[in-house]
């Protein structure tokens, strides 16, 4: 099942508003589409099933991360927390120079990724099944990385210990939340700074489509993270910094 007529222009017209042209590109939204679809149908991957809610929330809300301006070139980019893809799969389609890596702790979300970047033919991906505080421990990827993406439903704290080891000095973390995140902005700083960050920019728009509010919260790397964080799997979302 592909996207109907109605979903291709909701999704173009969506895309336009993000200042993106993206019909070369359908081909690869209309095969993400379809798969997810697909997939859906006999594993749970995401509770949204629906055609406008696929368009706009999964594909035009992680295009929203281009919002922030951090995500042109060759990059070396983490998803973490990916679920389904996103905002990762999306990006990399508009964004085929960026190198990406896609984690979560889900192994039949890993796999739906696994074979959508196969039929697609997606070069510089990778997956990876596991968990970000065991992740940010690993010589191979602690620091290495010059974009940590994340829209996962945990608070800024915790989101920020799990993805600000994986990310260089220099490099960002783009963290996706919806509006009022005021308070969860200033409960984090404390983390966040303790972590080797400082918040750039704080970035609030409409989502099109939708007209729903969204945040972009753009946090730059300025020091190494302290050698004891992330602490171990669960303790960062239990027990989160303060």
């Amino acid at each position: 099942m592909q996207m109907s007529s109605q979903g291709v222009s909701l999704f173009l017209d969506s895309a336009r508003e993000l200042g993106l042209e993206l019909e070369p590109t359908l081909p690869y939204f209309q095969l993400l589409y379809q798969n997810l679809i697909e997939a859906n149908a006999i594993t749970n991957l995401t509770a949204i099933r629906d055609e406008r809610g696929i368009i706009l929330k999964h594909f035009v809300d992680s295009l929203s991360c281009l919002k922030s301006g951090k995500l042109e070139g060759s990059l070396r980019v983490v998803d973490v927390g990916t679920g389904a893809g996103f905002p990762g799969l999306p990006l990399k389609i508009v964004r085929p120079e960026l190198e990406m890596t896609f984690l979560d702790a889900t192994q039949k979300k890993i796999a739906f990724i696994e074979g959508v970047c196969r039929k697609m033919k997606l070069a510089q991906t990778h997956c990876i099944w596991g968990r970000a505080e065991e992740l940010g421990h690993d010589p191979a990827h602690r620091e290495t990385y010059d974009r940590a993406l994340s829209r996962a439903v945990s608070a800024l704290n915790t989101l920020s210990e799990l993805c600000l080891p994986l990310v260089r000095v220099g490099g960002f973390m783009i963290a996706q939340k919806s509006v009022g995140v005021e308070g969860e902005l200033e409960q984090a700083q404390a983390a966040i700074q303790k972590l080797g960050g400082t918040v750039q920019e704080v970035i609030t728009f409409q989502l099109p489509g939708l007209g729903e509010l969204r945040t972009l919260i753009v946090i730059e790397k300025t020091r190494p993270t302290p050698p004891s964080y992330p602490r171990r799997t669960g303790v960062p979302a239990k027990n989160p910094l303060s």
